[in-house]
């Protein structure tokens, strides 16, 4: 049903909206650009860019297992990630690579390391690997996956060399292989390269339910050091380790098939060595910052990290789904609640708090790219005065927003146990959309789940799950959102960060809710590109 709500003239709103149509290559509603869209709420069906400006995707296929690199040479990080396509050849999945100097706005780099020209190949296919670079013979170094079903040995780790980062040399005729140090053949992958505090440069990899750790002077030759264990009876994927400041790191992506364990975390101790033996008794030795060490949702997933000796940035991918409709898209996370693979390329900042944990906060380029405000314009409300939602089922729902878009606002509650949310995809005729629930799952913690709402909606969805986090002592929750077409990035107070994938964000209404008690909305901005 049509509702027309207020009377607006809102010429810069009006101009932005048109501005974000543009960028859509088709639509459901009527084209016809004399229409005042800013006056209407009804439910809209945009479609995604074949590029996304923010959160990089390549415009054919997308992107997966990110490998950032601090290029100190040029000054800048280098991205590389495998490339998929929706029908990948018998050889698949070829090293691609994007610059950015800031994580919010990338430059691409084409192919980097071709995958081999033959399916008898041990690197047909390319798996996770890292990228570092040695002063002393001046050579950048691509440690690598080289994958082949047909194999006996399916997974090896490889490597490849370039004195500029453009012209790559394979070197075939070395490898390691996991039987040959009593290792799986199957799981030997994604090998990570660093130097420990004692100098030399070390390679940890996953094997099957341990890491196998190497250790090198000069990059070339190898010397198997020891394992040491995973998380009881599951695969840690795309090991990451550093250092920073007085702590070390291990940040890895649980691949293990059930909604609430398949995400990126991290362990964290005092030395390396410290670091390989949390995992003795991983229960006991989860970081104290009240997740467990879980640094965001199931929609960001195979994260690794680099520093430009100033910031560590972290890289992740956001998954798409599948689906005819966007109500099937929006809720669909595959067979056994496993999300479909690779997507966009999604950029955190890595904060650590004086405890040593971490979380995951805005990349400050952010802020600067979404620097065109916009109107923000109350289109509909039931149970709203004044900035105060009261009684179970208030809500306030805003004008519609554009395609890449930068929300920011304050809640604040009113005792320890109200509940709020954010609506997308809302529109005064919708009978589905789509909220992050910001829940109290008990007095002093609270959960962002994924929920469908609207009096067809399935309500929570479990295998997209949510993110919990500690609630403030204040009751005061600063929230920024950032999106890109269906990517979504909701940040609270430094200590929640939650990836989400909503189709049909772009062009559409949004609404904040409150469900029983109150809460008191300020400072609500929208801006955009």
């Amino acid at each position: 049903m049509k509702k027309t709500i207020y009377n607006l003239s809102l010429a810069s709103m009006c101009c932005g909206f048109a501005a974000a149509m543009t960028s859509c290559s088709s639509d459901s509603y009527d084209p016809d650009p004399d229409r005042n869209w800013a006056a209407t709420t009804e439910s809209f069906t945009p479609t995604d860019d074949a590029g996304f400006n923010t959160y990089y995707k390549p415009t054919i296929g997308r992107l997966g297992d990110p490998m950032p690199f601090y290029d100190q040479k040029v000054g800048e990080f280098k991205v590389m990630y495998l490339q998929e396509y929706d029908n990948n050849g018998a050889c698949y999945h070829p090293f691609w690579a994007v610059s950015t100097k800031d994580g919010a706005n990338y430059q691409p780099l084409g192919e980097i390391i071709p995958t081999g020209s033959s399916t008898a190949q041990q690197d047909a296919s390319l798996g996770t690997g890292c990228a570092v670079y040695n002063e002393e013979d001046g050579l950048y170094y691509v440690y690598y996956t080289g994958y082949n079903v047909l194999l006996p040995n399916r997974e090896v780790v490889m490597r490849a060399t370039s004195p500029d980062f453009k012209t790559w040399t394979k070197d075939n005729s070395w490898a390691l292989k996991g039987v040959d140090y009593g290792y799986a053949a199957t799981d030997f992958r994604d090998p990570q390269v660093f130097k420990a505090d004692d100098g030399l440069w070390h390679m940890v990899i996953s094997s099957k339910l341990k890491f196998a750790e190497f250790k090198s002077s000069d990059l070339k030759t190898w010397e198997h050091v020891a394992s040491f264990p995973m998380i009881w009876d599951r695969m840690l994927e795309c090991p990451d380790i550093f250092k920073m400041g007085d702590w070390w790191y291990l940040i890895y992506s649980e691949a293990y098939r059930a909604s609430w364990s398949r995400k990126v975390k991290y362990m964290m101790a005092p030395t390396f060595d410290a670091l390989k033996a949390c995992f003795n008794d991983p229960g006991a030795n989860w970081p104290k910052d009240g997740h467990e060490g879980v640094l965001d949702s199931r929609a960001f997933y195979a994260a690794k990290t680099a520093s430009n000796g100033t910031d560590r940035y972290i890289w992740g991918w956001c998954p798409y789904r599948v689906g005819s409709t966007i109500d099937e898209r929006n809720v669909n996370v595959g067979a056994d609640s496993e999300p479909a693979w690779a997507g966009a390329l999604v950029c955190h900042k890595i904060i650590q708090h004086a405890d040593g944990t971490l979380t995951l906060g805005a990349v400050p380029a952010m802020a600067a790219k979404y620097g065109k405000e916009q109107a923000v314009t109350v289109m509909a409300q039931n149970g709203y005065d004044d900035g105060k939602l009261s009684g179970d089922g208030a809500y306030v729902l805003y004008n519609r927003l554009g395609t890449c878009n930068h929300i920011s606002f304050t809640v604040s509650t009113s005792n320890n146990w109200d509940k709020f949310g954010i609506s997308f995809v809302r529109g005064t005729d919708s009978k589905k959309y789509y909220t992050l629930v910001v829940n109290p799952e008990w007095e002093d913690g609270r959960k962002v789940n994924f929920e469908q709402e609207g009096e067809e909606g399935k309500g929570f969805i479990e295998g997209i799950d949510g993110y919990n986090f500690q609630r403030p002592q204040d009751n005061v929750y600063h929230i920024d959102i950032y999106t890109d077409n269906s990517v979504l990035v909701a940040y609270i107070n430094d200590v929640c960060a939650y990836t989400q994938r909503i189709y049909g964000i772009q062009k559409n209404c949004w609404s904040i809710n409150n469900y029983g008690g109150n809460i008191t909305v300020s400072d609500v901005k929208v801006s955009q590109q």
